[in-house]
């Protein structure tokens, strides 16, 4: 390699990491402080009949500290903090959790009737600039939180699964699965339309405050705006690991908080109920039936059909972010597992890098479960 040829290169690695930087800086610079106090979690007095040990929770944390990109975990034995690792306080991208969560948002609506599952988009006057065809339009409401559309729209955002993708208007609504993220910026919509206020104000309403939320500020919330592709913008969404484990403490109690019913039992049973099984969904990614992760999908939430061979798994499932952000709920076990995996600057702005992919979430989770 010649001495320009270094020199350049040596210029290029500076100009990435004073990049970086910056727009690291600026990132945090965004971050307000909470709203309000909000109200700390429980932490258990003793490990004595979680299942877990101390020297089997400090392996974890080893791990966590010399393997991991893991910037923050909580985990919750029946209501009450057994495990905590990393600043569970900070307040990041949440990723794909969001749709997990905007699930719970349309809890109340469906039920009150304002919003109408069976209603479709042609219905609601959604509609592209470039035009959808008169068979997209046909997709109904519970066809976009379900991801069956058979709408193959390129989103605003990321998150369009190219290899799945079919000919616009070869299926019929209802019948396809496709993780796209056009349906789910269409969810968001829906929900705005329907209720009048924003994505944000419905979380804010819903949860941040009777949950008392600790990390909770509707200004470090933001859409992602791209008009040139698609009207539906993607409600981004940031959260603290301590705040995404009242999330998941929530769908654990069947929707109930401190005695009242924030969502009802019934819309939580629903959304956590397979609608497109696990042997579609390998298929869609290249899995095998002997993976040793197996997942179905249902209403904006994974259902963990098989984890390794870990026992006491039924019922158990988990909203997924790409990156490491994770809020995973297991029934059985009376536990919640909150997780993140903090994306830098220049990961959000396209580059790949940074965070925990799947694989590794779920074998910290297995270390976690082999513990007890």
């Amino acid at each position: 390699m010649s001495f320009n040829k270094k020199i350049k290169k040596i210029v290029i690695a500076i100009t990435i990491i004073t990049l970086f930087s910056t727009l690291a800086a600026l990132q945090s610079c965004r971050v307000h402080k909470p709203s309000f106090k909000g109200t700390d979690l429980q932490k258990s007095r003793s490990l004595q009949g979680s299942g877990f040990t101390q020297q089997g929770l400090d392996d974890l944390t080893q791990y966590l500290k010399e393997k991991s990109a893991t910037t923050g975990m909580v985990v919750l034995y029946d209501g009450k903090m057994v495990y905590e690792y990393g600043d569970i306080a900070e307040v990041s991208y949440l990723a794909s959790c969001r749709k997990s969560v905007l699930a719970m948002m349309y809890g109340k609506y469906v039920e009150d009737g304002t919003i109408d599952l069976n209603q479709t988009i042609d219905d609601l006057g959604i509609d592209e600039d470039d035009g959808l065809l008169p068979s997209e339009k046909e997709a109904t409401v519970n066809d976009i939180i379900t991801a069956r559309s058979g709408v193959f729209h390129v989103p605003a955002n990321g998150g369009y699964d190219k290899d799945n993708v079919l000919e616009r208007g070869s299926v019929k609504h209802g019948e396809y699965f496709l993780y796209n993220n056009w349906d789910f910026n269409v969810a968001g919509y829906i929900l705005e339309q329907a209720t009048g206020r924003s994505v944000y104000e419905e979380i804010e309403q819903q949860l941040a405050i009777p949950l008392g939320m600790q990390d909770w500020n509707i200004k470090n919330q933001s859409r992602k705006v791209n008009k040139s592709k698609s009207r539906y913008s993607a409600y981004h969404m940031y959260f603290s690991t301590r705040d995404m484990t009242k999330i998941g403490q929530l769908m654990l109690n069947k929707g109930r908080w401190n005695g009242k019913q924030l969502i009802s039992e019934d819309w939580i049973n629903q959304i956590t109920t397979t609608v497109t099984p696990v042997e579609i969904v390998n298929k869609r990614y290249g899995r095998s039936k002997d993976s040793k992760v197996q997942l179905s999908y249902s209403y904006m939430w994974w259902m963990i059909e098989k984890l390794y061979d870990i026992k006491d798994l039924e019922g158990a499932y988990t909203a997924d972010g790409w990156g490491g952000q994770y809020i995973t709920v297991i029934p059985k076990r009376k536990l919640v597992i909150a997780h993140k995996a903090k994306l830098s600057t220049l990961v959000l702005w396209g580059v790949k890098g940074g965070g925990v992919d799947g694989w590794q979430y779920w074998e910290i989770v297995k270390k976690l479960l082999s513990v007890q």
